[in-house]
């Protein structure tokens, strides 16, 4: 159990990362295919509403938990904000791209392709987060 304990504490931030990163691509997920195979919403719009939502309970988790974020002045959140959104926003653009191209024109399953490119934006993410948005 110590080992365990000592793992996580040197590795917490990943950890929380994927947790949550995880938990953020799990809400994409839901949304998406809630509105593709329960409402026949078109698979672009899904995937916009999806990423939306996704955005917002990142940011949150990504805010309080991951990185610890303690700023509370509205300058600073609002700056953070905006940058969250804006790397999502081209993170988001990527995962619908990928979709446009992957399953509109070319065929592949759509779920494969949210997989793969679920993948490539939580990495992505990470690094934008880290290094960019919540740098200490």
């Amino acid at each position: 159990m110590e080992k365990i304990k000592k793992i996580f504490a040197e590795r917490k931030e990943l950890i929380l990362y994927v947790f949550f990163g995880g938990m953020t691509t799990l809400v994409n997920y839901i949304v998406y295919f809630s509105l593709t195979r329960v409402f026949s919403v078109n698979e672009i719009f899904s995937n916009v509403a999806a990423w939306f939502i996704a955005v917002l309970y990142a940011y949150v988790t990504n805010k309080i938990w991951v990185f610890e974020s303690k700023s509370t002045e509205i300058k600073m959140l609002a700056r953070e904000l905006l940058m969250f959104f804006s790397a999502r926003l081209f993170s988001g653009f990527l995962d619908t791209a990928l979709l446009f191209i992957l399953f509109t024109c070319i065929g592949i399953n759509d779920v494969f392709v949210k997989v793969f490119s679920g993948i490539l934006v939580v990495i992505l993410n990470y690094f934008f987060s880290k290094f960019i948005i919540f740098k200490k």
